[in-house]
């Protein structure tokens, strides 16, 4: 694996997003000197968040999943979790309803969740989810360590036993008909493939290796933190100051000052220049690449994935039988992904993701209040330009909202008081590639060796992390990210935990 040559005493850390704080976690814990550089006034990045009115909304991530990750990462510079941040597990994980009425509370206990696909789909698809829960499991133990949580140099660094082993279990199929070998019911099926959109696929084009994200998903289970995701990053932050880590806010870098193939400075917009031995870009890609004055060349151009509108609402009333997380499936499906994906259209039978979060903390609303988001995919800026989000954003919105009242939430508009609205437009004003949060799309040539490189050959010192390149987009892929990054600088270091188990969050 190539590592930084030379001295990497001072690392310049830019960003302090998921990935920026597990390199500087990782990185101080090994000893290094960790500056860290974010442009916000709080440390997240896409785990931002709004207050207004007493109604706390997480802007970024809503699910998080694999918190023994994070735990790995607090482990770093010697913190425990659990003594700066409490995780609840959610039980179900999401409450699925479908467009004929029917709903199915997914659950990660494996007696529980048996039982619920038998009284929701049969006997013959209970004995198939028995079978497809033991191939995931054994999909996430092949696959982890070698090929999510690792470095590449090219290509031939995946020839191994495991790579042989992915192949025999269908990793390299398609993702609807891997699920399709276990589950009959087309609804089920929708439950153990939504995932792909996570990574910018549809379930039929999608590699069948990002059932680890169903994995973690639906056996790895779903958690929450108190006081929202955001606090999340707080408590990284926290724990990197303690260790010794300097964060600085309200700062962006403007330039990164050579000598040689070397960066041994990161010139900052209030003029000041840092003198480092190391720098870990976690800006956007597109940024990233500007500041090094050069993308590398790749033979086909990225594509970026699908994007989404949130519509954040508090309500002045609360919505009780609304689960913490719940996905409105349309009738539609198949032609879902074309819309998004192919033919950059919005969805005409929306599928959304309404998260409720006030379920697990009361706090995040005022009382008798309630706070609630809905996502809802829609193509990003480069599929659809004709789309003009800032003028039409607030009544693609007010469509999502009749939408939900319609489908399960009567009286839902009459009860916000208060919104806060995401569109593409917003992502790309925070130089999100295409007006997408969710970066490069998980194509076969955009994943793992094939995805953007996380060493430049540009520069002898400089490294990159975050959701456009290795290993990809989403909280857990973020946090490894920062992870190989601080590997590339100082080498892989000691006998860390390998491949995670789900963790039951706080037993208190």
């Amino acid at each position: 694996m190539r590592t930084v040559t030379g001295r990497t005493d001072h690392v310049v850390v830019v960003g302090a997003g998921f990935s920026g704080l597990a390199a500087a976690l990782h990185l101080a814990g090994r000893g290094r000197t960790v500056t860290v550089l974010e442009r916000a006034s709080t440390p997240g990045g896409r785990a931002g968040r709004h207050d207004v009115d007493g109604h706390h909304f997480d802007t970024g991530p809503s699910v998080l999943t694999m918190p023994s990750i994070l735990d790995d990462t607090f482990a770093a510079v010697g913190a425990d979790r659990h003594r700066l941040l409490d995780l609840s597990e959610l039980d179900p994980a999401y409450d699925a309803k479908f467009a004929d009425g029917t709903n199915l509370l997914v659950r990660r206990e494996a007696d529980a969740m048996t039982e619920a696909v038998r009284d929701f789909a049969g006997e013959r698809d209970a004995r198939g989810y028995v079978r497809l829960r033991e191939w995931l499991q054994t999909l996430y133990r092949v696959e982890f360590d070698r090929f999510v949580a690792s470095n590449f140099d090219s290509p031939l660094s995946m020839l191994s036993p495991q790579l042989a082993h992915l192949v025999a279990l269908g990793g390299f199929r398609r993702l609807d008909p891997a699920i399709a070998r276990f589950i009959s019911d087309e609804r089920l099926r929708r439950v153990f493939t939504f995932q792909s959109l996570y990574v910018g696929q549809s379930p039929q084009a999608a590699l069948a290796l990002y059932g680890v994200i169903t994995y973690m998903d639906t056996i790895g289970g779903v958690f929450f933190p108190a006081g929202g995701v955001s606090a999340v990053p707080d408590a990284l932050a926290r724990a990197g100051t303690d260790a010794g880590v300097t964060f600085e806010y309200g700062v962006s870098v403007t330039a990164l000052e050579r000598a040689g193939r070397r960066v041994n400075a990161v010139r900052t917009d209030d003029g000041r220049r840092i003198p480092c031995d190391a720098v870990v870009l976690t800006t956007e890609l597109p940024v990233s690449y500007q500041l090094l004055e050069g993308a590398p060349r790749r033979p086909v151009p990225l594509r970026a994935a699908p994007s989404a509108v949130v519509l954040h609402a508090g309500l002045h009333r609360p919505l009780p039988d609304l689960a913490h997380h719940t996905i409105s499936f349309g009738a539609a499906w198949r032609s879902t992904f074309t819309e998004l994906i192919d033919t950059g259209q919005l969805m005409r039978d929306p599928s959304l993701l309404i998260t409720r979060p006030t379920a697990t903390d009361r706090s995040l609303a005022p009382p008798a209040a309630d706070t609630i988001s809905i996502l809802a995919p829609v193509p990003n800026l480069s599929h659809a330009p004709a789309l003009d989000w800032d003028r039409d954003g607030d009544r693609y919105a007010d469509e999502l909202v009749d939408l939900v009242e319609k489908r399960f939430a009567p009286g839902l508009s009459s009860a916000i008081a208060v919104r806060h609205l995401i569109t593409p437009a917003d992502w790309a004003r925070l130089d999100m590639v295409s007006g997408t949060p969710f970066a490069w799309s998980h194509t076969f040539a955009q994943t793992g060796p094939f995805r953007p490189g996380n060493f430049p050959r540009r520069t002898d010192n400089v490294v990159l992390a975050g959701g456009g390149t290795v290993p990809g987009v989403g909280v857990p892929t973020a946090l490894l990210s920062g992870r190989l990054a601080a590997d590339r600088i100082t080498g892989p270091v000691g006998a860390r935990r390998r491949r995670p188990v789900p963790s039951t969050g706080d037993s208190r």
